[in-house]
């Protein structure tokens, strides 16, 4: 059950060692929001859970990075995308754009969705398939598109 938090804890050891500072702040980080999550709800974090804060961290970034290229900020962007590199480690494989547009049209089809009122059945049924593996704002867009064609 703790196999993704030993892989980042000894992500961070080998950081430490390697004296990747980037990373290992990184890193730190990760474990920083799981033991804050962990303390004040009184529980251990699943992989399931640790995969939700990490994505929770990964769309924080990308929202960022968004509007650190309005503000014309591209310092901070590329520290931005660096972090999202280093967490992106720690997500199981990403799905294609094929694999996702698969699998929307069948949660559409299984769903029985034909509007935009179906919208949260769907999302329903494609985010504990997709939690981690999938900018859900992006899949979010492609529901929409499929609804409204």
């Amino acid at each position: 059950m703790e196999l993704l938090k030993n892989r980042i804890k000894d992500d961070m050891k080998n950081a430490m060692r390697a004296k990747n500072k980037d990373r290992l702040l990184v890193v730190r980080t990760i474990l920083a929001a799981i033991k804050q999550i962990e303390v004040d709800e009184r529980i251990e974090l699943d992989n399931e859970r640790i995969i939700a804060v990490l994505d929770k961290m990964l769309k924080q970034r990308r929202e960022s990075v968004k509007q650190f290229k309005e503000g014309g900020r591209d310092d901070l962007i590329a520290i931005e995308e660096a972090e999202i590199l280093i967490i992106q480690d720690f997500l199981p494989q990403a799905l294609t754009n094929d694999e996702i547009d698969s699998l929307v049209k069948v949660a559409i089809e299984s769903t029985a969705a034909t509007s935009m009122k179906d919208m949260g059945k769907v999302m329903g049924q494609l985010k504990p398939q997709m939690q981690g593996r999938a900018d859900m704002s992006m899949v979010s867009q492609k529901i929409k598109a499929a609804l409204n064609a």
